[in-house]
């Protein structure tokens, strides 16, 4: 097992990362502010399980193929950067409609969840990241490597979760004020659209 100062390191480190802006927390407050508060919580578990995948190919070396192969890097590159134009597209076109602080309609709970999980999956950068940042932390002295792994990958999770949330509570919040205005939800999916197609013109020049 890796010793808890290691691991407290680790913590500290992902919790900075979560923190700063990319394309999961950015993705958390558009939600977030578009659909209020709960949706953030969902895309978070979302993308939260497209960690726990990015996590297994790491432990079992699946993520060193995108690494190694620019035909893997480049397919799973090209499905992500459809689907943020995809999601572009939606919020350009979304109509306003008034948020209910105290009533949730469950039946965007599952798309939303969906979206968290494609997202993430279909960023190759996560999984090279994790084989690259991972392995600092690893050290056959504290025992089997693939425990260690998972436990990194447990760890990164938990402060993911942590962070997004607190996101998704400040943009939640911001989202029920504007939502009152459909002028201002014109312009928050206006920007929100726009946010994506920047993302998906990143990922599309991003390189192993």
């Amino acid at each position: 097992m890796i010793p808890l100062d290691v691991l407290a390191g680790f913590f500290a480190i992902t919790v900075l990362l979560a923190l700063a802006p990319g394309p999961d927390n950015i993705f958390v407050l558009t939600q977030s502010a578009m659909c209020g508060r709960m949706a953030g919580f969902v895309v978070t578990l979302g993308l939260c399980s497209g960690l726990v995948f990015h996590t297994a190919a790491v432990a079992l070396g699946v993520a060193a193929i995108f690494q190694a192969s620019e035909t893997a890097f480049t397919l799973v590159k090209v499905l992500g950067v459809g689907y943020l134009l995809y999601l572009a597209c939606g919020a350009f076109t979304a109509k306003p409609k008034r948020l209910q602080q105290n009533k949730v309609d469950h039946s965007t709970l599952m798309p939303l969840y969906r979206r968290g999980v494609i997202m993430n999956i279909t960023n190759p950068k996560v999984a090279i990241f994790f084989l690259s940042f991972f392995p600092h932390f690893v050290d056959p002295a504290y025992g089997p490597v693939l425990p260690q792994f998972l436990q990194l990958g447990v760890v990164f999770i938990f402060s993911t979760i942590m962070v997004f949330s607190a996101v998704a509570i400040a943009a939640g919040a911001i989202g029920e004020r504007l939502s009152k205005s459909e002028g201002a939800q014109k312009a928050m999916n206006r920007i929100a659209s726009v946010i994506f197609i920047g993302m998906a013109l990143k990922l599309a020049a991003a390189t192993r």
